[in-house]
């Protein structure tokens, strides 16, 4: 086995695994009850594209479909854990919607007394 093999080998092994890596971060964001608070849309959307710029040179550069397809996968997964992101973050922001809303009898009902919810904003500090 050449070195060229075993470093191919080795590549598409670390890379199938890292398919799988995927799925407790995607599990971890839709299980999350604070809007997946602990997921980077900046990190996030520079795999994807780091994911997306390899599909892009293994087509062009390469011809080579293996590799195209690998990192299509790797995309796809970062799609899904933002889009996963998205949706627990917009749930969020209605629930703080909805909790604002009440009187503190009902939140007291609710077993929310004392509860003081400020959403961040988006560019204020």
């Amino acid at each position: 086995m050449s070195l060229e093999d075993l470093t191919l080998m080795l590549f598409t092994a670390c890379n199938s695994v890292r398919i799988s890596a995927y799925i407790p971060q995607m599990r971890a964001a839709a299980r999350d009850k604070n809007g997946a608070s602990g997921i980077s849309y900046t990190t996030w959307g520079l795999f994807l594209l780091a994911h997306l710029s390899t599909v892009a040179y293994a087509l062009v550069n390469r011809a080579d479909w293996s590799l195209a397809l690998c990192f299509i996968g790797n995309a796809l997964c970062c799609v899904a854990i933002l889009a996963i992101t998205y949706v627990k973050r917009r749930q969020f922001a209605r629930q703080l919607v909805a909790v604002e809303a009440m009187s503190p009898d009902r939140m007291m009902r609710n077993g929310l007394r004392g509860l003081t919810l400020v959403p961040e904003r988006v560019g204020s500090k």
